[in-house]
Order: C-alpha cells, then sequence, then structure tokens
C-alpha cells in the first residue's frame, strides 16, 4: 500500500463523516428538515429535504468506499456550494461567515478528489 493511498482513503473518510450523519439525520427527521427549509424560503421544503438528505446520504457513502467517486464528489462539492449561499450567507453574523468559507473549503477537497480520483484502496479502483 503507497502513502498516497492511505493518503487519499484518510481524506475520503474526513470528507464523508460530515455527510454521512447529517443526511441520515435529515431523513430520520424529515418534518423537521422540511420545517427548517420551509423556513428559509426553499420550494418544496418536504421534497427537497428527501432529495438533500440522499445526496448527502448516498454521496457520502459513495465518497467513504470510493464508488463513482469523481461524480460523487462532484456532486457534493456544487451542493456544499449551495448549501454555503442558502445556508450561511449572512455577511453580518461571524459564525455564519466561518462556516460559509468552510464549505468553500470542503468544495475544495471534493473538487480535488474529482480531479484524481479515489485512489488504490477504493471501490472505483477494483473495478479497473
Amino acid at each position: 500500500m503507497s502513502n498516497n493511498a492511505l493518503v487519499t482513503l484518510i481524506s475520503r473518510i474526513l470528507l464523508s463523516i460530515l455527510f454521512i450523519p447529517a443526511g441520515f439525520g435529515k431523513l430520520t427527521a424529515i418534518a423537521g428538515t422540511a420545517g427548517y427549509f420551509a423556513a428559509k424560503g426553499l420550494p418544496l421544503p418536504t421534497v427537497t429535504a428527501v432529495i438533500v438528505g440522499l445526496v448527502e446520504l448516498l454521496g457520502g457513502l459513495a465518497v467513504l468506499v470510493g464508488f463513482q467517486t469523481r461524480y460523487a464528489a462532484i456532486l457534493l462539492g456544487l451542493f456544499t456550494i449551495a448549501a454555503a449561499f442558502v445556508g450561511h450567507l449572512v455577511p453580518w453574523d461571524q459564525a455564519n461567515q466561518i462556516n460559509f468559507f468552510k464549505n468553500l473549503a470542503i468544495a475544495g477537497g471534493f473538487f480535488i478528489l474529482a480531479q484524481y480520483g479515489a485512489g488504490a484502496l477504493s471501490v472505483d479502483a477494483k473495478r479497473g
């Protein structure tokens, strides 16, 4: 096992551990998530809650195991940028600004993963 393979695996784990529980939480508390989304003015809040929960959960799992990693990373990177603008773009609130820039940094990590792939310790590598 190369150092690059191990670092890429650890990077995938670190990126995915934020999204898997977040998606699971949204899917197991649809009403609360839909209420939050409705308060943000998002359309069809219940449908949006289900879609967001599935993107986070399934995308996070795909990144974790390295399955269709480039696509999952692009999807989650774009999703994370959208979440930054919808949920954290509050210039007068420093806590939200920190989360806004953290989301952009996480998106950057996903785009690097999309560029270089899942590495040798992944389903993608095993599939050839």
